[in-house]
């Protein structure tokens, strides 16, 4: 199993570019299935996540492979409607397939999704949507399954701002009859993409990006020919490490106003940031302050950043208080950070960071998971000895190659088995 060992105490500086965005491939992977025929996305990032993505595509008698930049997906009928557990458990994305796979052949059996155990995320944001499109759908062994001779359209209001459920329902609701409203629907930017995919081949999609989608159903969808987006949580990830280590760095091929609720947080800690049309860039700051931070819904700050903004926060000039209102168990790598020596009171969803600048020191940890990992690896960077991340295989996830792209920027951090 690979560790990751970092060196700490060296500024990183310079420019690093951000890969495509995990969070919204994922969903424009899982949109192929609306659609037989070749489809071809630009921007594709190589993740385990994606790796995950692959394998159940090709379960379901899609070819995946990547030709050049281009990363293609001939989906043809499958010969089964089944997402397997041993594939399903790996990734909570992959509940994904099973609006379109409902919408696009009448029925679909998808095992209850796996992924990092950072809270419930219920499954009926999924279910109650789509049984009100029309479907039957029941929960037998741990596997959901739908049918519906042909989904409806309907007025849905959310109960929260969901994004895996709002993707879902989009996807289905694309090939209903007759119009579906939804409202009180996630507003992220990888919303917004995959709206812009589906429009592309052919569905009829208005209001992403606002609380109220509209979608007028069609009978059938063609293949995407689709970019995507650049990935905001590493652009914030790779910015905040230029910030823990007082260096100079520039992230480009990112889209600064996706990540303004971390500029503006990293603003009010005393930090001077330059945007570009698709670069952002943070100069040193001897002393930061600490700030206060709530996690919310796009546009607010995004749970995603939350473990890699206390990790700065340990180091800040007074006391920060980060509250997580999205998932009820996302302070799992609070106990990491203070075997780190960090100074962190967790409540159920407060954490109370007392900063101190060179207040971390070296110590082996543990990623518990995906952006947890992340956190860790910030924090290792701002101490002035070596550190062991073991578990790392959560990083890899979500992050493409982030060691040799903290490297690129003069961070002393290398891969083992």
């Amino acid at each position: 199993m690979d560790v990751m060992i970092i060196k700490g105490g060296t500024p990183l500086n310079g420019s690093v570019a951000t890969s495509g965005a995990k969070n919204a491939a994922l969903p424009l992977l899982f949109a192929t299935l609306l659609a037989e025929g070749e489809h071809s996305f630009l921007n594709v990032p190589f993740l385990k996540d994606i790796d995950s993505t692959e394998l159940l595509l090709n379960h379901l008698n899609c070819k995946t492979y990547r030709d050049g930049e281009q990363f293609k997906v001939l989906v043809k009928k499958p010969e089964s409607i089944v997402a397997p557990y041993d594939i399903v458990r790996k990734m909570r994305a992959s509940i994904l397939c099973l609006g379109p796979l409902l919408a696009r052949y009448g029925e679909a059996k998808v095992s209850l999704p796996g992924g990092c155990a950072i809270g419930s995320r219920p499954i009926n944001l999924h279910i109650e949507p789509l049984r009100q499109l029309g479907a039957e759908i029941e929960i037998e062994n741990g596997y959901v399954i739908a049918r519906a001779n042909k989904l409806v359209g309907d007025r849905i209001v959310f109960d929260f701002a969901t994004v895996g459920g709002t993707e879902n329902i989009m996807m289905a609701a694309s090939l209903c009859q007759g119009e579906t409203i939804l409202e009180n629907v996630a507003k992220e930017p990888e919303i917004v993409d995959l709206a812009q995919c589906l429009r592309g081949m052919g569905a009829k999609i208005e209001g992403e990006g606002s609380s109220v989608i509209t979608i007028e159903g069609v009978d059938e969808l063609t293949p995407a020919n689709h970019r995507v987006i650049p990935d905001r949580i590493e652009a914030g990830t790779l910015l905040i490490a230029g910030a823990i280590t007082g260096g100079d760095v520039k992230v480009t091929n990112c889209v600064p106003k996706d990540i303004d609720s971390l500029i503006n947080k990293l603003v009010d800690c005393g930090f001077s940031i330059e945007t570009g049309s698709d670069w952002v860039r943070v100069r040193p700051c001897a002393q930061w302050s600490a700030v206060d931070v709530d996690t919310a819904p796009h546009p607010g700050f995004p749970t995603d950043l939350q473990a890699q903004f206390m990790a700065l926060m340990t180091q800040a000039k007074g006391t920060s208080v980060i509250t997580e209102r999205i998932f009820e168990n996302r302070f799992m790598h609070v106990q990491e950070l203070a075997r780190m020596g960090a100074n962190i009171t967790p409540k159920s969803q407060v954490s109370v960071v007392r900063g101190e600048k060179g207040g971390l020191s070296s110590a082996p940890v543990m990623a518990t998971d995906l952006r947890a990992s992340a956190s860790l690896i910030l924090a290792a960077l701002a101490t002035d000895g070596e550190t062991k991340v073991s578990r790392i295989y959560h990083l890899d996830r979500g992050y493409e190659n982030l060691e040799v792209k903290l490297q690129g920027l003069g961070g002393q951090i290398e891969r083992c088995s």
